[in-house]
């Protein structure tokens, strides 16, 4: 596939899961890819963090696919780190043509027993990481004079209210009102912008004993089995969650310019969660 032939994308949170997805598949569309991620555990993440051997194995795949690449280790919470790695990816590629901004954490409990260190660590990665991405990246786009495809990833939580993720819900609102806000901004540089609204996508995000507490509402030691009943019945499709890969065909027709004049939306990928749905339980 030749779709993305010539173009380069920046991809954060690299190392697996979703990111990975998204670098395989427009490796596959004939883009070059600029991987990061911060390849370590987050102190309020209840799940193992990525590893550089994670994202090591992401450049595999990449140049399996016939891509490109190069990777970097850093923090979005770090301005200047995004910053080198988008000299370096400029360095190597030339330009910069689309930018996935998937780098985000999960976690969870009851808006007022949220510690001020789970609400900070979720809102400077989630939300404020997701700017500095785009801050860092947007200025050679519009330099390069070729617009551009900005793909936030938000959260069907980003939509509507789901307890005990008050911290993850408004770090995913918050990038719904950016993603608007740059749309227009951007839009005369003809740099399009848009959001990515998943829902459960089957990655260590939720495949994890905290999550599977969570959806079966508290049972200590609950199951995958069970939290997948769960969360099958929130879907209006019979599923209980998403692949990343669907999350990157998404990302990939955003990307393209099959969607040249889509800019300012909202695309959830969701299998019908937020259609008219009841809750399995008070989660």
């Amino acid at each position: 596939m030749t779709l993305l032939a010539g173009k380069t994308a920046f991809i954060t949170g690299a190392a697996r899961g979703q990111g990975r997805a998204h670098a395989v598949r427009l490796a596959e569309a004939g883009a070059n890819i600029i991987a990061l991620d911060i390849c370590r555990d987050l102190d309020t993440a209840p799940y193992t963090g990525s590893t550089t051997e994670d994202l090591s194995r992401t450049a595999e795949l990449v140049e399996a696919a016939g891509g490109r690449i190069i990777t970097a280790e850093a923090d979005v919470r770090q301005s200047r780190q995004i910053e080198k790695a988008v000299e370096n990816g400029l360095a190597a590629f030339g330009s910069i043509d689309i930018l996935a901004v998937n780098a985000g954490i999960a976690g969870y409990g009851p808006a007022i027993e949220l510690s001020e260190a789970n609400w900070q660590e979720m809102i400077d990665i989630n939300l404020t990481g997701a700017w500095k991405t785009v801050r860092a990246v947007a200025p050679s786009m519009d330099k390069a004079g070729r617009g551009g495809s900005i793909i936030l990833t938000s959260s069907v939580a980003g939509m509507i209210a789901f307890p005990n993720l008050a911290h993850y819900s408004a770090a995913k609102h918050g990038l719904i009102g950016l993603m608007k806000v740059l749309a227009v901004e951007l839009a005369p540089k003809s740099i399009r912008v848009n959001v990515i609204c998943p829902s459960h996508v089957n990655t260590p995000m939720i495949q994890n004993p905290a999550v599977y507490e969570l959806f079966t509402g508290g049972v200590a030691g609950a199951t995958a089995e069970q939290a997948s009943s769960a969360m099958k019945s929130m879907h209006a499709l019979p599923i209980p969650w998403v692949e990343s890969e669907d999350i990157s065909s998404a990302v990939l027709w955003l990307a393209s310019d099959e969607a040249r004049y889509v800019t300012g939306v909202v695309l959830p990928v969701d299998g019908g969660l937020t259609a008219p749905f009841k809750l399995p339980h008070d989660v």
